[in-house]
């Protein structure tokens, strides 16, 4: 066996990730069970056409002049009236969750059968009270399944119509029948050249079809004077008469059979089912084993896809609320921070000079430490910079060695994660404020000065940079460029007014080295040790704000399955760090003000309202098939305005290029859906219990230096010059 041949079945077989596998099912479920609402609310398939009058040359004189029952089965052309001092009642379009009830507690009040011709669509939505009627010993036909004109269809659509109604019917009462009411139907006289083939052709498919001779107009709402004596008959004659238990307000209906029944009936009249009073076996057939079944699975789906799309509609309410609340929120609360930072003579208070300790956790960073730390040689500040390397084996340490720079010392560690290379840094640190950056972000020369100055007030524990994205030539890095000026820095200036700070990033971060100390430090308990270091912090009674000028470019992730990777550990750990810090919600003091304002806001817009947010595109969707289109896009569009303005008013604050929010609607259709997911994975990790690892993302090293920047060669003076590595 040849090596190649041997590599070649050996190698791993690539599998669809399990991962994905359940949030992907979870929203497509959710989607299904609209879709099937809207089926069954009739807004796709729904034919309003009404075919008006045609010659009648090619209908039978006899059926024409006969009763409003017409028999076709077999070939055969009869048609059959109902005997003197009999009445069928019949009602069209239910059943109806309000009207129907009403009419079958009138009709048993007064011992009285009726027909009930449903369409499939309601009968699928309200079973139960097709099993009502059915069970009170009234008779049910068929009155299609969307109520359309068939004499415009297609004999493929009316075996459809006439199936699906069926189906409705087993799943609900266990039966099938034999009778069947065309829609907008009328007199036997009324039949003409257009629905004469088709009472035909649903004949030889078995059914018996119904029309009425006595026509109460209740629809039109008349009153019930004038419905009762337009379905009384006349001189004792046996009729089949028309009404409605939905539709509309059948309030009059109700209220005229309450005195129509007991009325005729001391006339002599006798209420009968069809086939009681024609004399026939009866019009219903039980059904049983795979029929019954699938009918039944049918209306359990439908009940379903109701509750579901009830819950869903109430989510959607929901995440309305907060989407307008927080985009409101963030344009009064960011305007009023840049207001008060443009405010003539702002300052945090003396201006700090002090050196810095910059903290470089990195783990195989060779493709991007060495920019780093040349950016942060450019510095305007008096720097020290501390690069920790955590086990790496790609060479990164050496390389920070080689270049031999100074004020740049290399901390080494075994593999213990980015908590752990923050601590060592910090034990190894020399100054009292430290500030935190990531091993693939870039610095502008400014950027330690500026992200410095607040801890010029005493009560300022940690000051959050402004995290930018330097690859965003790509459609992945414009999407995210978008949504770290957008979604994170306007989100800082809004939680900055409110002084609920939840997440110093980790590309650029300040902090009091006493702060952190006071808290123990940066923890690993959480996959977002950012997020918890700075809810710790809060509770502790420090203050943490936004340093909007001190800008960092990081390189986001370029690819899918990189950007899942990141985004679920932020979901998770932001979700663990929310967990780990719950007692602050019901804690005094500092701790309690943060857990009743920042937590509820941080639960809400970060947790809550992201995983809500598909449903804006999913109902999008709904509209959009099942209708009102029109509307549907018109709302869909005002929300994509309303981000618009929210997004150009920060690239405004950010001084960014307006030109790279061309891209915003595709983000928004594309983009989202892939971050709803990770969210979506993260809740079913944590509330299953399930455990994710630290996950390290490829990097390409593209950055270089900062937008900006000028690579200078010395530093500003510092005190003390150590190259060599700390072991």
């Amino acid at each position: 066996m040849s090596h190649g041949t041997h590599s070649r079945r050996r190698a791993p077989r690539r599998r669809f990730p399990l991962r994905y596998l359940l949030p992907a099912l979870l929203l497509v479920a959710m989607i299904a069970m609209l879709m099937i609402r809207g089926y069954v609310h009739s807004e796709i398939l729904a034919d309003h056409r009404i075919q008006p009058e045609a010659a009648t040359d090619k209908v039978p004189e006899k059926i024409l002049d006969g009763g409003p029952v017409i028999d076709t089965r077999g070939g055969q052309e009869t048609s059959r009236r109902i005997d003197d001092h009999k009445l069928v009642l019949t009602f069209d379009d239910g059943p109806d969750p309000e009207w129907t009830p009403k009419v079958l507690d009138v009709l048993k009040e007064h011992h009285a059968h009726a027909v009930f011709f449903v369409t499939g669509t309601m009968a699928s939505r309200y079973p139960d009270l097709v099993h009502r009627m059915v069970a009170e010993g009234h008779e049910v036909g068929l009155h299609t399944f969307n109520h359309p004109d068939l004499s415009y269809q297609s004999k493929k659509r009316i075996d459809w119509e006439l199936s699906q109604n069926q189906l409705a019917l087993e799943g609900a009462a266990g039966v099938r029948t034999s009778l069947f009411r065309p829609p907008y139907s009328s007199f036997a006289d009324a039949m003409d050249d257009k629905s004469w083939p088709v009472t035909k052709y649903i004949g030889s498919r078995g059914y018996i079809t119904v029309v009425n001779n006595t026509d109460s107009e209740d629809w039109k709402r008349p009153g019930v004077d004038e419905i009762i004596k337009r379905a009384t008959p006349h001189g004792g004659k046996g009729a089949i008469v028309l009404m409605h238990d939905s539709g509309g307000n059948r309030s009059q209906t109700v209220a005229a059979l309450d005195r129509f029944l007991p009325q005729l009936q001391g006339e002599g009249y006798r209420f009968e089912n069809l086939t009681e009073a024609l004399g026939i076996a009866s019009a219903h057939t039980p059904v049983s084993g795979v029929e019954l079944w699938k009918g039944k699975a049918w209306t359990y789906a439908v009940q379903a896809s109701e509750n579901i799309t009830g819950v869903l509609v109430v989510g959607l309410a929901v995440i309305g609320v907060l989407v307008m609340g927080r985009f409101g929120l963030m344009l009064i609360l960011s305007a009023a921070h840049a207001r008060r930072v443009r405010r003539r003579g702002f300052a945090w208070g003396p201006a700090v000079t002090e050196p810095v300790s910059v903290l470089v956790p990195a783990y195989n960073e060779a493709k991007c430490i060495e920019s780093t730390v040349r950016s942060l040689m450019a510095s305007e500040h008096p720097v020290e910079v501390l690069v920790i390397d955590d086990g790496s084996t790609d060479g990164t340490a050496r390389i920070v060695e080689d270049m031999r720079l100074p004020h740049v010392r290399v901390v080494r560690q075994h593999n213990a994660g980015k908590p752990a290379a923050l601590n060592r840094g910090l034990a190894n640190a020399r100054y009292d404020l430290i500030v935190m950056m990531d091993g693939d972000t870039v610095f502008e020369p400014s950027t330690v000065r500026e992200l410095v100055q607040p801890f010029g007030d005493a009560r300022v524990g940690a000051v959050a940079g402004n995290a930018k994205v330097g690859n965003r030539d790509s459609l992945i890095g414009a999407w995210q460029h978008i949504e770290y000026v957008m979604g994170f820095n306007l989100d800082r200036r809004m939680y900055d007014i409110l002084r609920c700070m939840p997440t110093i990033p980790g590309a650029v971060g300040a902090f009091r080295r006493s702060a952190l100390q006071r808290i123990g430090g940066m923890s690993d308990d959480t996959l977002a040790e950012d997020t918890d270091v700075t809810m710790a912090l809060h509770r502790d009674g420090w203050r943490v704000v936004y340093a909007e000028k001190a800008r960092a470019w990081t390189e986001a992730p370029e690819s899918v399955q990189q950007l899942w990777s990141q985004r679920y550990r932020w979901s998770y750990g932001t979700m663990q760090a929310i967990w780990k810090h719950r007692r602050a919600l019901i804690e005094r003091g500092p701790s309690g003000r943060f857990g009743r304002v920042g937590l509820p806001l941080v639960s809400l817009f970060m947790v809550l309202a992201p995983l809500l947010a598909p449903l804006i595109d999913i109902f999008l969707l709904y509209g959009v098939v099942f209708g009102p289109t029109e509307k549907t896009l018109v709302a869909w569009l005002g929300v994509l305005a309303l981000q618009a303005v929210c997004a150009a008013y920060a690239f405004r604050l950010d001084k960014e290029r307006m030109t790279h929010l061309i891209s915003l609607p595709l983000q928004q259709l594309l983009y989202r859906q892939l971050m709803y997911v990770v969210l979506l994975q993260s809740w079913i990790t944590a509330l299953t219990g399930g455990r994710l690892r630290w996950q390290k993302l490829r990097r390409t090293g593209a950055l270089g230096s900062a937008p900006g920047a000028v690579p200078r060669q010395r530093t500003a003076s510092v005190t003390g010059d150590d190259r060599r590595p700390v072991a």
